[in-house]
């Protein structure tokens, strides 16, 4: 690809990727309103976003004449593309039950780039270069100075539980960003958002209903719902999977660190929750290391 037309796309892959880490940073707060109107358990809650953004993601292709050619190879992608994602949100979700929130998205989120940079490595026989282990190295501080939280924390069989399944989490999404990037003939990224999504909610649907996965329907209820399905999951994945195209898998996955800075600036803001010297700290570190990341590319 020359110059001229690699720097156009790689600017629209930064933004697609900066956009989808915002608005994935918008699925914490709306996730967690959904569970307090609704009453549901973390992992209904998962499997609502899944499927319903599955449904209106898929429903929109249909109806602008957009699907997938259904070839071996489609097929095989989207089964792997919806297995990884409900594997995803499991096991985060587990993570969460038996540690904290803080806990579980400090080693899910800041794993995922450390697992893309190793298997990059390791298939192109080279070590990560010295800029991409600088910018790990300070997304990683300030991950842990925005989430960690010692409050509350368990100790033994619980706490080792919880921290093998948030590093599965990030493994299942690391591999997401690496196996979603090679293209598939027949396939665009907005066809494998909509229907990975509808496979991934399908899959975790029997254990969902084990904890309950009645809602109010009341207008609030719904919107709330509706906005969880499409904003930070239908757009979130979409943007990300069209920008996997053209950038780098670890940029890719440093940009995911813009979920837990949205959520806690947001929760700052709307919230009035206390980020204090320490969070603000972790959180300008996030944005160095974004910088290092994107400028780089």
């Amino acid at each position: 690809m020359s110059t001229s037309l690699a720097a156009p796309a790689r600017g629209r892959s930064a933004f697609a990727l900066i956009l989808a880490g915002i608005l994935w940073g918008t699925g914490g707060l709306s996730g967690s309103i959904l569970a307090s109107k609704a009453g549901l358990a973390p992992l209904p809650v998962a499997t609502y976003r899944l499927l319903l953004g599955g449904c209106c993601t898929v429903l929109f292709l249909l109806l602008a004449g957009r699907r997938p050619q259904w070839t071996k190879p489609v097929l095989c992608r989207l089964v792997v593309a919806g297995a990884l994602l409900a594997q995803f949100q499991a096991c985060y979700f587990g993570a969460v039950t038996l540690t904290s929130v803080s806990i579980a998205t400090m080693i899910t989120i800041g794993s995922v780039p450390v697992f893309v940079a190793l298997a990059t490595a390791i298939r192109h026989r080279r070590r990560p270069g010295t800029m991409t282990l600088v910018s790990m190295t300070v997304a990683v501080a300030g991950l842990v100075l925005l989430t960690w939280s010692p409050e509350g924390v368990p100790g033994g069989g619980r706490l080792s539980a919880g921290v093998a399944l948030a590093l599965a989490a990030g493994a299942g999404f690391a591999t997401i960003t690496l196996v979603t990037r090679r293209p598939v003939p027949g396939l665009d990224s907005f066809c494998t958002t909509a229907f990975g999504l509808l496979f991934g909610g399908l899959l975790l649907l029997p254990l969902a209903l084990v904890f309950g996965m009645a809602i109010p329907l009341r207008p609030d209820v719904l919107a709330v719902a509706l906005y969880f399905a499409l904003v930070p999951t239908g757009i979130a994945y979409g943007a990300y999977f069209l920008a996997l195209r053209t950038a780098s898998p670890v940029v890719a996955a440093l940009s995911a660190l813009l979920e837990p800075l949205t959520a806690a600036v947001l929760s700052a803001v709307l919230l009035h929750d206390e980020l204090g010297v320490t969070g603000w700290t972790g959180a300008a570190l996030l944005v160095v290391a974004l910088a290092i990341s994107y400028l780089r590319e």
